[in-house]
């Protein structure tokens, strides 16, 4: 079955996602505000799924349509075929959000669609009222301007929960955007990596498994898993295919510190769950100590900032340091990501390169400093 897929991800990292997309052999791949389109069957599903470092979720797109009043919404919706993808004693819960829409209540579009879906399984199956105890089917619509988008929901939990951070530590960064950094800051099998405010591990976990090809989503389960429409064995082959594709003969390795001997007992928990304990050494070190290891090495980090954990003055200061520490030097590679516009000022040096990005929901930038 040929369907349409959207990922969102964070905004900023549309052209990570789109890329990567790409790279696993997906069809029809292209970027828009805050999500990748593309196209594929059950295997695209399964393998973006599994794979994707930078999607938040992989959703099965439906329809597309104008819709200024509720009869057009119903309507719509009630075309779509859910019995494709719906059996009858299935779950199918609607969530979602409108914005500069005639279309404005929440709610209402909820009961709409849940109504229109009703109805089109009601007149396949020919039943009069869902039990819905089996497996959930996620509904999800977005009306933007009055254009509606209708998904279904194949990830369940975000891809952004891997599995390896059961713990973190007070304000960690979302493993998608830390995966991003990693990207971004050009981390390849053989590169050493430090982070030298590291929390609860999360950038130099992701570093390591990019660096070592380890899937994202390799070892956890998704919500489509259990859907009687996909077909049997689609995930677990292409799990196969991911595990065949883990790079272990690499040189890369990493160090991360933080003054906080809590957050560095997660963050050596987390990495092991992650398969990448025996690549990362951790230590309880303050950034004012910090000194650059010789040779060829990539600092990525995620500093505590003013509307984070430290008051601005503190963050300032902390800013400055980190200019005094982190030297440009040949071989030294840096990436920091904050929401102050004062960072470059603060550190001392214009970055080489900015990514405007979301850390939740704060707008920020990841400055790249050769």
């Amino acid at each position: 079955m040929q369907l349409y897929f959207s990922a969102p991800c964070i905004f900023g990292l549309e052209g990570l996602c789109a890329n990567e997309l790409r790279f696993f052999g997906l069809k029809n791949v292209r970027a828009e505000n805050g999500r990748v389109l593309f196209e594929g069957d059950f295997s695209a599903m399964a393998r973006a799924n599994i794979r994707s470092r930078y999607a938040e979720r992989i959703q099965i797109l439906l329809a597309e349509f104008e819709a200024k009043s509720f009869d057009d919404l119903f309507e719509n919706v009630k075309s779509i075929p859910w019995e494709n993808f719906i059996g009858m004693s299935d779950a199918f819960p609607v969530k979602g959000s409108s914005l500069d829409s005639k279309l404005k209540s929440v709610p209402d579009c909820q009961k709409i669609i849940k109504k229109a879906v009703a109805s089109r399984l009601s007149q396949r199956y020919m039943l009069s009222w869902f039990e819905e105890t089996g497996p959930v089917h996620q509904i999800q619509f977005l009306i933007r301007s009055d254009k509606v988008s209708i998904m279904l929901d194949t990830s369940g939990a975000g891809l952004h929960k891997r599995g390896y951070r059961a713990q973190a530590n007070e304000a960690p960064i979302k493993e998608t955007l830390a995966a991003a950094m990693a990207e971004l800051a050009g981390v390849r099998a053989n590169h050493f990596v430090v982070d030298p405010m590291c929390g609860s591990g999360t950038i130099l976990i992701e570093a390591a498994m990019k660096a070592l090809r380890i899937a994202p989503g390799l070892n956890r389960y998704f919500a489509c898993e259990k859907w009687s429409c996909v077909p049997e064995g689609v995930f677990e082959n292409e799990r196969e295919l991911a595990r065949a594709d883990i790079k272990t003969d690499c040189a890369f390795r990493a160090e991360g510190y933080d003054i906080d001997e809590a957050s560095l007992a997660v963050a050596k928990e987390n990495a092991e769950k992650a398969g990448v304990g025996d690549r990362i050494t951790f230590g309880r070190r303050d950034v004012k100590d910090f000194t650059l290891p010789d040779g060829y090495c990539t600092v990525i980090t995620n500093p505590p900032y003013g509307e984070r954990l430290l008051d601005l003055r503190s963050a300032e200061a902390l800013y400055k340091v980190m200019g005094e520490r982190f030297v440009q030097l040949p071989g030294k590679k840096y990436a920091v990501i904050t929401p102050d516009d004062d960072f470059e000022a603060i550190f001392g040096r214009k970055a080489n390169k900015r990514r405007k990005t979301y850390n939740g929901t704060l707008k920020c930038q990841i400055y790249l400093f050769g």
